[in-house]
C-alpha cells in the first residue's frame, strides 16, 4: 500500500484532534513463543493503520499544527550488528524517506524528547487500556511536566482514548483496503477448493490444515488470519476447536473455518463438506436449512439496513427449518421470540472484518443497531451445531440421526453502494457443487 494512503488516514485523524492536541501510539510488542524464541512479529493493526511500519520498538507522535514536524516516529537505529542477526531495520532517514514522517528519533531518546512534545498541548490522545505498560509511561512523562515548575501551567489536561474514534475509521475501508481483503477472500478460496480435492476418509485434520496453510502461503498469505478450525464429526460443535488432530471417518461431515492473510488484512470463510465426498439424505436436509439462512441474511446486507436485520433473518429461517425437521417443535415466532433456537445456534451472524478478523467497529450506537454504509466488510455465518450428548430439546427427543452434526457456512461481504458483493463467491457452498469438486471434477 502506497504511503500517500497512511498519510491521508494520519491527516484525516489530525483534523478530528484538532489544534493544541497530541497523539501517541506504541508499536506491538514482540512476545517470547519459548525461552529465546519469539512468535512471528505482527504489527499492532491501529498502528500499522497510521504508520505501514512493520516493526517492533517503535511510537509514533502526531501534532496537528505543529510547523516542525506534526507526524514523529521514534524507532530503532541502524544497527549492522543487529541486522545481521535479526533482520534489516528501517533506521531514522529510512522512517523521514519510506513512511514519510516529518522527524524521526531513536527508541531509547524517547524520555528525553516526548515530554517536551507534549508541552503546550491541551489534550493527549491515545490507545488507553491496550497496552498497560504504555499507559504508565506516558502518566510519567505528564506527570514530568506537571512537576516541573518551568512547565506547569502548559501540561496537558485531558488523557482522550484515542481508540473509538481511531476504530470508527477503520470500519469504513478504502478501495486499497479492499483489494486486499478481496485477494486474501481468492487465495484462501483456491486454498479451501485444494482442500475439498484432498479430504478422504482415514485422513486427518491435521492433514487437512496442511493442505490449506500451504495453498495460503503459496498464494502470498504467509499467515493464517487466525488458528485454523479443521473439525471433523462431533469436533465441529466445538465452536473454536483448534486440535486438528482426528482421523477423519467415512461418514462425517468436516467443518473448515479458516482464512490466509494478505498484508495485515484478514478473511474469513467456513465450509462444512461430506468426508467422503457425497452428503447422506439426514446431512443434505440440515445443510440446505443453514445455506437458506445464509443466503436469506445476505440479502439484508445493503446500506440502509442495519446489523440486526441480518441475524434476524437468519435466525428466522434456521427456526423454521428447525421446526419443519422436526428437531423443534413450536411456532416459530414462539420460539424466536424465546430465544429457543440458541441451544443449537448460540452466536451472532457474522462480524466486522478487516486488519482483525473480529474487526474493530460498534454493532451499536447509543442503543440501536449501527446502519450498514458502503465500504464496510462483514461476514455472514449461520449455523446450526447439534453435539452428539444432546438428546433432548424443550421437553422432546432430539432423532439420533441428527446428533454430531455441526454445520456452519460463511462467507466474507462487502456493502456497496446498491447492496453486497460476496467477496469469497470463489468457494462453492451448493451441495452439488461441493460434491462435483470432491468428485475430481
Amino acid at each position: 500500500m502506497r504511503a500517500i494512503n497512511f498519510a491521508a488516514r494520519r491527516k484525516k485523524l489530525m483534523q478530528w484532534m484538532g489544534a493544541n492536541s497530541i497523539a501517541i501510539l506504541p508499536a506491538a510488542e514482540e512476545k517470547v513463543r519459548s525461552h529465546d524464541v519469539n512468535f512471528p512479529f505482527r504489527q499492532d493493526n491501529n498502528f500499522w493503520y497510521l504508520t505501514g511500519f512493520n516493526e517492533p520498538d517503535a511510537v509514533m507522535v502526531l501534532i496537528p499544527g505543529r510547523k516542525q514536524a506534526e507526524f514523529i516516529l521514534f524507532n530503532r537505529e541502524k544497527d549492522p550488528s543487529q541486522e545481521r542477526w535479526h533482520g534489516k531495520r528501517l533506521g531514522q532517514d529510512g522512517a523521514i524517506e519510506q513512511l514519510g514522517a516529518d522527524d524521526a528519533f531513536p527508541i531509547d531518546d524517547i524520555d528525553d524528547i516526548l515530554p517536551g512534545l507534549m508541552e503546550g498541548r491541551e489534550r493527549i490522545y491515545f490507545a488507553l487500556g491496550a497496552n498497560s505498560e504504555f499507559d504508565q509511561k506516558v502518566m510519567e512523562w505528564r506527570s514530568e511536566l506537571m512537576t516541573s515548575p518551568r512547565k506547569r501551567t502548559d501540561s496537558p489536561g485531558e488523557l482522550i482514548d484515542i481508540g473509538h474514534h481511531l476504530h470508527d475509521m477503520r470500519l469504513i475501508k478504502s478501495t486499497a483496503e479492499v483489494q486486499r481483503i478481496r485477494h486474501a477472500a481468492k487465495i484462501s478460496a483456491k486454498a479451501h477448493k485444494a482442500l475439498m480435492k484432498a479430504c478422504a476418509p482415514g485422513k486427518t485434520e491435521r492433514e487437512m490444515e496442511t493442505e490449506l496453510h500451504y495453498h495460503f502461503a503459496k498464494g502470498g498469505c504467509r499467515h493464517p488470519a487466525y488458528p485454523s478450525i479443521i473439525a471433523s464429526g462431533d469436533n465441529a460443535n466445538i465452536l473454536h476447536y483448534i486440535e486438528n488432530s482426528d482421523s477423519m471417518k467415512d461418514g462425517e461431515l468436516l467443518l473448515v473455518d479458516a482464512g490466509g492473510e494478505y498484508e495485515q488484512y484478514a478473511s474469513d470463510i467456513s465450509r462444512t463438506i461430506p468426508v467422503n465426498g457425497r452428503y447422506s439424505d439426514t446431512q443434505a436436509e440440515l445443510y440446505d436449512v443453514v445455506l437458506k439462512a445464509q443466503l436469506a441474511a445476505i440479502e439484508k446486507v445493503k446500506p440502509g439496513n442495519h446489523w440486526d436485520h441480518i441475524h434476524d433473518e437468519a435466525v428466522r429461517v434456521l427456526t423454521k427449518g428447525l421446526v419443519e425437521l422436526g428437531i423443534l417443535k413450536g411456532q416459530v415466532s414462539d420460539l424466536v421470540k424465546r430465544g429457543v433456537y440458541r441451544q443449537f445456534y448460540m452466536h451472532k451472524t457474522g462480524h466486522w472484518l478487516g486488519l482483525d478478523v473480529h474487526d474493530v467497529g460498534d454493532y451499536h450506537l447509543h442503543g440501536e443497531p449501527r446502519v450498514l454504509e458502503p465500504g464496510m466488510v462483514l461476514t455472514v455465518e449461520p449455523a446450526v451445531y447439534i453435539p452428539r450428548d444432546m438428546t433432548r430439546v424443550e421437553g422432546h427427543n432430539i432423532a439420533k440421526k441428527w446428533r454430531g452434526i455441526g454445520i456452519r457456512i460463511e462467507d466474507d461481504v462487502l456493502v456497496t453502494a446498491n447492496g453486497y458483493d460476496v467477496l469469497s463467491k470463489d468457494v462453492p457452498k451448493e451441495r452439488e457443487a461441493i460434491e462435483k469438486i470432491m468428485a475430481g471434477a
